[in-house]
């Protein structure tokens, strides 16, 4: 099932383009890595895909997807670390989205938050401060508020950065698994081109030149290809 078409898009700030015609589509089920240089506009495309800005040409068109519910990963640099609230806090505070102009949290959002945590088996770290967390604790607790918030989408920027080779492993085991078992579709930015770090089964590579949309297979034989010519 189609969940978004992006067509013919631009994408950009103050009259100058950063995305120039681009266009692919999410599948459910589908793992996008989308991969560029700095600059390329891997933040601004999933600025646009979240609604944050809005496109200066082309369309982004939702397929049985609101907006509203695309779980949302940011950056750990991002993130205070410092923050004063308990895990099961931030993990309840990725249903924010489905509260509306309630005031308080209900019995349905405090459930998904407390599945959240059990999806991730973080349940043990419920109680415990946010800041006390290591580096790869904090990913899983940021994943998992994003899985709080959708049950269909979740978009992940550079999740792996700052974490050791066991943290991104473990945390990459978790992704799959969860694309997989819980037929979640990901999209996650990434600046590794390793091919081992390349999970998703599909590539989406961002350049000032040209756009690649298409199979992992296909874009590491494309990699390999160039750089033998």
């Amino acid at each position: 099932m189609n969940l978004i078409n992006v067509k013919n898009l631009y994408l950009g700030y103050d009259n100058k383009e950063v995305i120039k015609n681009l266009s692919f589509e999410i599948n459910e089920g589908d793992f996008i890595c989308v991969v560029g240089q700095n600059g390329a506009g891997k933040s601004t495309l999933i600025k646009g895909i979240l609604g944050l800005i809005k496109p200066m040409k082309g369309k982004i068109i939702y397929n049985n997807l609101n907006k509203i519910l695309i779980g949302y990963m940011p950056q750990e640099t991002k993130v205070d670390k410092n923050f004063p609230a308990s895990v099961y806090e931030i993990v309840l505070s990725g249903t924010l989205n489905k509260m509306g102009l309630r005031p308080f949290y209900n019995k349905e959002e405090k459930s998904r938050a407390l599945a959240a945590l059990k999806a991730l088996k973080i349940e043990n770290l419920k109680d415990k401060n946010f800041s006390e967390l290591s580096g790869g604790q904090r990913q899983k607790v940021l994943l998992a508020r994003s899985l709080a918030a959708t049950s269909k989408l979740i978009i992940l920027d550079e999740p792996s950065n700052n974490l050791d080779y066991n943290s991104k492993k473990e945390l990459y085991e978790e992704l799959i698994r969860l694309n997989k078992e819980k037929e979640l579709t990901v999209i996650m930015i990434t600046h590794d081109l390793d091919h081992n770090n390349l999970i998703g089964n599909k590539i989406l590579s961002l350049s000032k030149e040209k756009y690649f949309f298409g199979t992992t297979k296909d874009f590491v034989s494309e990699v390999h290809h160039d750089k033998h010519n």
